[in-house]
């Protein structure tokens, strides 16, 4: 069984192959794709979400390996849609095969999986975004520690397709800077 990508591509999402993997795919699903489920008050993308993690990790001057990492953290949500965490965190298949499907995108476009200090890196970044998310679309509080944020997050209702040339651009310069 196979999906049919923006691009065109007859993709397996249960037996991914790296050639099949897309850039264009990636930024054009996600930017379609909405954060929290669709339960913020306004439109807000995963892309969105994922420009901003790459631009807390360049805030805090982590590599061009981090950097591209914490903008194809998500990427396996442009093939297989998303789950809520609570959800996500039960579904012991699911999980497998979002791992799978993520650590290929991260082979084909990092050219390994990120160490344990760069997951712990992409990590913060990503829990640091949804947290003030969370505090300005929803006015909550997700941890008791309120982490420390290095850059200033664009929350403003923004096209789709201006949210998709952004998304791949910065997607194709951080590509291009890590030499894969």
């Amino acid at each position: 069984m196979y999906i049919t990508t923006y691009s065109k591509i007859h993709f397996t999402p249960l037996e991914p192959k790296e050639e099949q993997i897309r850039i264009q795919d990636i930024a054009h699903a996600q930017s379609l794709m909405t954060r929290a489920n669709g339960h913020f008050p306004v439109f807000y993308s995963v892309a969105q979400h994922s420009i901003a993690c790459g631009r807390e990790a360049i805030a805090r001057d982590y590599s061009d390996r981090v950097v591209f990492a914490c903008l194809l953290h998500d990427a396996s949500e442009a093939y297989l849609s998303d789950i809520t965490r609570p959800v996500k965190s039960v579904l012991e298949g699911y999980c497998k095969i979002e791992q799978q499907l993520q650590e290929a995108i991260y082979k084909k476009f990092l050219g390994s999986l990120p160490t344990d200090v760069e997951y712990n890196q992409i990590k913060n970044v990503d829990d640091t975004c949804l947290y003030y998310e969370f505090k300005h679309f929803m006015g909550e509080e997700l941890c008791e520690e309120v982490p420390q944020k290095y850059s200033e997050m664009d929350f403003r209702t923004r096209t789709f397709q201006e949210v998709e040339e952004e998304f791949t651009a910065l997607l194709e310069t951080y590509w291009k800077k890590t030499g894969k």
